[in-house]
């Protein structure tokens, strides 16, 4: 018979896991995720592996069979929103992870709203309108909010192309910058995962104050 380990086991299992301090800093921290496609939906994943505290996760569209080659969803999630397919993907992972989820389509004027008081913001859009437009909000909205975008991730090239760059000061871009889909280059699990993964540890990174 299957058992759900309580609060405290699972976190004293993460902090010997990680260090004691650490796993503190880890669980006060809240981040927000737009988009939660191939990026988002595994940066989530990732943070809530790590001892997240809070997790905002914002998103309008629903699961499809064609984003099953990259994304975090199953089969019989198709059809549910990805609010809701995510949530209770992550809840399977850690059931004690404190959640919001963001059923709508952000806008540059919406995200200062929606994310106020997060200690980390990640852009994990598909629309690349929606990129420079979540950095503006972010850096005239959110003062004192961490960054962590992406660009360029399609297709199967170098991994070690894939890099982490800071733009400003705790304001970070993933991705190498010009990989773009196109015929016979599609956005794939693998390389995505790695930009995906290069977010998440960023993140970590900045919430820890060894990034600034």
């Amino acid at each position: 018979m299957s058992r759900h380990p309580g609060r405290q086991e699972m976190e004293e299992v993460l902090a010997r896991r990680h260090g004691r301090e650490v796993q503190e800093r880890i669980g006060r921290a809240v981040v927000g995720i737009m988009g939660l496609g191939g990026l988002g939906s595994s940066v989530a994943v990732a943070l809530v592996r790590i001892g997240i505290g809070k997790l905002l996760l914002a998103d309008y569209d629903a699961v499809e069979l064609s984003n099953l080659n990259r994304q975090y969803y199953f089969a019989d999630q198709i059809g549910l929103p990805k609010t809701v397919a995510l949530r209770d993907t992550l809840l399977r992972i850690n059931p004690h992870v404190c959640l919001e989820t963001i059923h709508e389509r952000l806008t540059e004027e919406r995200i200062p709203l929606l994310f106020k008081g997060v200690d980390v913001l990640v852009e994990c859009f598909d629309d690349p309108v929606m990129k420079p437009a979540a950095l503006r909000a972010a850096l005239t909205g959110l003062k004192g909010v961490a960054y962590v975008g992406a660009s360029g991730m399609a297709g199967f090239g170098d991994n070690n192309r894939i890099v982490t760059r800071r733009l400003y000061p705790r304001v970070y871009l993933v991705g190498d910058e010009e990989s773009e889909v196109g015929p016979n280059q599609g956005l794939m699990a693998p390389r995505v995962g790695i930009a995906a993964h290069h977010q998440a540890n960023q993140v970590l990174r900045l919430l820890l104050g060894v990034d600034g």
